[in-house]
């Protein structure tokens, strides 16, 4: 062959092959363009298989996720989900606690990369892709400490008393948490209190960071869908013109739109 030929030295082996060339054209031009060919066919395999790569992301249905899946449907980022039941333990299987120790959601893959926590999440894939579709993090070093502010705020102001009461208005029943009344109510008023604040920054831009959308407004859809919808307190948002006004905005783009074709963890009454 012509490849064992080149490698058999200066002497016999290029005389050899000259006469292969000058005696059968041909057919050095048949075995020749074979091996090129299968050549870049393995790397062009091995280059496709890198590029259809596309990020895992767990538990599609429920809200955490979501969070994240807002953010990759906004920055263009192709992704692919894994089913994850919570109701059945499916959390607790040594499997998925290699990827998530505390067998929560959600978690991604990237390859050979895993992260877990939503808002970190979120913050990477922002930085990673800030050129690619939407901008979620702030044009100036100013824009961006008032995303990361907010998003400060939505973790630790208004999630706390928000997932209180989806936890122990929708999800008691199939967790067996005892609903607590007196929790729940003390809940509501503390998020009333958090988007009384909200209330009053909406009144001065159109979104929270400022007049553009970030991370920061799209990191509140999961739970204010649940305030809106199965748990009843669509009122905490509805009263408050600009909350609302901002509510419907965010909740209308496309990205969060499809997010919701991928349902509930069940069917709620």
């Amino acid at each position: 062959m012509v490849t064992s030929s080149l490698t058999s030295g200066l002497g016999a082996g290029v005389s050899a092959l000259h006469k292969q060339i000058k005696n059968n054209q041909q057919d050095k031009l048949s075995l020749a363009v074979p091996s090129i060919h299968s050549y870049t066919q393995t790397h062009s395999f091995s280059l496709e298989v890198k590029l259809k790569m596309v990020v895992k992301v767990y538990g599609p249905v429920y809200a955490s996720p979501k969070r994240v899946m807002v953010c990759l449907f906004e920055k263009e980022i192709e992704f692919e989900t894994v089913p994850v039941n919570l109701l059945t333990g499916e959390n607790r299987r040594p499997e998925y606690l290699k990827l998530q120790p505390f067998g929560s959601l959600p978690v991604i893959q990237d390859g050979d990369y895993t992260l877990f926590e939503s808002r970190a999440i979120i913050r990477y894939y922002a930085k990673k892709y800030k050129s690619q579709g939407t901008d979620l993090l702030g044009k100036t070093i100013e824009e961006q400490g008032l995303v990361e502010q907010w998003l400060e705020v939505e973790a630790h102001n208004f999630n706390p008393p928000a997932n209180n009461l989806v936890l122990h208005i929708m999800f008691s029943p199939s967790f067996g948490i005892t609903r607590d009344e007196n929790l729940i109510k003390e809940s509501e008023e503390k998020l009333a209190k958090v988007l009384d604040v909200y209330e009053d920054r909406l009144s001065k831009s159109k979104y929270l960071a400022g007049d553009f959308v970030s991370l920061a407004d799209l990191s509140h859809l999961p739970f204010l869908n649940y305030l809106v919808g199965p748990i009843g307190k669509e009122y905490l948002i509805k009263e408050r013109k600009h909350v609302s006004a901002w509510y419907d905005e965010i909740s209308s783009r496309p990205s969060w739109k499809r997010c919701l074709e991928y349902g509930f963890p069940f069917e709620f009454k």
